[in-house]
């Protein structure tokens, strides 16, 4: 097959795919209207996250059988389209599932334990011990929001840390295993002392978190997101951290990562957030490691091979 790859990706994906019998021209600094106009040539696409998939785009894909997506995130993508045209979609959560649960780890490490804070102040000559006094992840409840890859491979690297592990998912039932406790949402809320979210962006997560349902958590915790940003805003943050219902914040991701679209109301929130000693921010990078960068090629590539091969 013919495929079109837009976005920078290890330079490992062309020869797995021609390894395969597949022609691959690699596009990275490809244009929407570019890319519309050379659809109708290629059977396959390989995309991250760049180019929206939308309904506009897509119809100019005449001989298109498959989208493979280097991540896991599908909400920049037309699902319903594919469904009707038979174009299969393929994604690299395995791929990047290890990276997430690491990150997730180093943050609320980080976090709990005050080290960007102590170090900042360290080498301004500040030794506040008392200050920097941390919090120990043992004997925690840590709760799970979503159950897929990520929230797996999460769960797996807390198991030497003697948490208790709940894990919530909407989707799934009788996936408890040895790792977590499947419980109800409203358990998860009664007993999480942590929260770490693992959920798509849908019409369902899309500002699922409003101060209402923060407010009806038990107890204040430390809030985890690698997720998507658009399950909750920059001023439901805030309100949460400055109600002490949120003892702190790792963020990966934001409700808005373009910086110069920010509207005024998000610019004023954000600078509020990044003020704040008990949030640590990341520029989505959870899933984005050296290893992981290769793995998903491999991932996709694994795939395909099933579907055509």
């Amino acid at each position: 097959m013919k495929i079109l790859i837009i976005d920078k990706m290890h330079s490992s994906i062309i020869p797995l795919l021609e390894k395969e019998g597949h022609q691959a021209d690699y596009r990275p600094d490809i244009t929407r209207s570019e890319i519309m106009e050379a659809l109708p040539l290629y059977e396959g696409l390989v995309i991250r996250s760049k180019t929206p998939m939308d309904r506009a785009l897509l119809e100019k894909a005449h001989n298109l059988k498959f989208i493979a997506r280097a991540g896991a995130g599908l909400d920049q993508i037309d699902l319903e389209y594919l469904a009707e045209n038979e174009i299969q979609l393929f994604h690299a959560a395995k791929g990047n599932r290890d990276a997430v649960a690491e990150h997730a780890i180093g943050g609320l490490l980080a976090l709990m334990n005050h080290l960007i804070k102590s170090d900042k102040e360290v080498r301004k000559g500040i030794w506040d011990r008392e200050g920097n006094r941390g919090y120990e992840l043992k004997g925690k409840t840590v709760g799970i929001m979503g159950y897929g890859n990520m929230g797996r491979a999460f769960a797996k690297r807390l198991k030497g840390f003697g948490v208790d592990v709940l894990a919530y998912d909407k989707y799934k039932k009788d996936f408890e295993d040895n790792l977590v406790q499947e419980v109800i949402w409203e358990k998860l809320k009664a007993e999480s002392d942590i929260l770490s979210l693992h959920v798509p962006l849908t019409e369902v997560t899309r500002n699922f978190f409003t101060f209402d349902e923060l407010e009806s958590f038990a107890k204040p915790f430390w809030l985890i997101n690698t997720a998507r940003g658009e399950v909750i805003s920059f001023e439901t943050l805030n309100k949460a951290l400055d109600a002490g219902i949120l003892r702190g914040a790792v963020l990966d991701v934001l409700e808005n990562e373009k910086f110069n679209r920010f509207s005024p109301e998000q610019k004023a929130e954000f600078e509020k957030l990044a003020n704040r000693e008990n949030v640590i921010f990341t520029p989505h990078v959870a899933g984005w490691t050296f290893e992981s960068y290769e793995k998903i090629n491999e991932v996709l590539v694994k795939q395909i091979k099933k579907a055509f091969g």
